[in-house]
């Protein structure tokens, strides 16, 4: 009896000790937010284009739209718009603007220090990107109040679809701009690095065009691109339109896509300056 009296308040002991770890890793991480965002507000150019662009595009998106018949796509103005505000929330509000967050932490040694205290490299680069990804997570739910105020696109039709494809884009965004960031010099260098996956992601994952419009070749190879499946969970979990097997492929590839750019951006992300 005594043995397992002992094991038992061993196994007690392990989990307070892993919750006290816990809390104070998310204390870590909500004070490296913090100051992210001080810094960040700080910068008018990058507040500019992580928080007006993406509500600002897909104005720009609506006359091509007037190109594209539709309702022979079984696609409305208003979930078409919605999800390209979405998307372009992806590009700009995370990728973009973590690019050149990363960067210029690096650069000024910021990141070189942090790594000389308590926190871990994962910590490090969560909260960095905290403020970003939730600056984007924010930004899709007003875009999808507004579209359903004023475009009457409705509620979400499919939200177990929406839910998935909105945390997939955030994640698969900070992951690739961790992974852009470690072979770019410089801040001003970033807005030229970042330009091949946004103008990539932006006419062939269905953001500016909506995938049903392209040649169906075409439209088989874009659905591997990065941001590809989470624009299809975005888009069908708001049409409902997502037969089972095309929610399950959506779903598997934007896992998939996770994984990969999480891996990469931690594994390959550089943490000294590049000189």
């Amino acid at each position: 009896m005594s043995g397992v009296r002992v094991e038992g308040m061993a196994r007690t002991a392990r989990a307070q000790a892993g919750g006290v770890a816990r809390a104070q890793a998310w204390r870590r991480l909500r004070a490296l937010g913090r100051a992210e965002m001080a810094l960040l507000g700080r910068n008018r150019g990058v507040v500019f284009t992580a928080l007006f662009v993406p509500l600002v595009l897909p104005f720009s998106v609506r006359p091509a739209l007037s190109h594209v018949d539709l309702k022979k796509q079984g696609l409305t103005l208003g979930t078409t718009m919605l999800t390209a505000a979405i998307g372009f929330s992806f590009l700009f509000a995370v990728y973009t603007s973590l690019v050149n967050a990363f960067v210029a932490r690096r650069e000024e040694l910021v990141l070189k220090r942090l790594r000389t205290g308590e926190l871990s490299d994962t910590e490090i680069l969560t909260g960095t990107a905290l403020p970003a990804v939730g600056i984007g997570l924010a930004q899709a739910v007003v875009v999808s109040a507004a579209c359903a105020a004023l475009l009457r696109t409705g509620a979400p039709k499919a939200p177990y679809l929406l839910l998935p494809g909105l945390l997939a884009g955030l994640l698969i965004s900070a992951g690739l701009a961790a992974l852009t960031a470690s072979f770019t010099r410089t801040v001003e260098s970033g807005q030229v690095t970042a330009l091949p996956l946004m103008f990539v992601s932006m006419l062939g994952s269905g953001i500016a065009i909506p995938a049903e419009a392209l040649p169906d070749r075409l439209a088989s190879v874009c659905e591997l691109l990065p941001l590809s499946a989470a624009i299809r969970l975005v888009h069908g979990g708001w049409t409902g339109r997502l037969s089972g097997h095309e929610a399950l492929g959506a779903l598997a590839t934007a896992l998939a896509w996770t994984i990969v750019a999480v891996f990469a951006g931690r594994r390959w992300f550089r943490w000294e300056p590049r000189r």
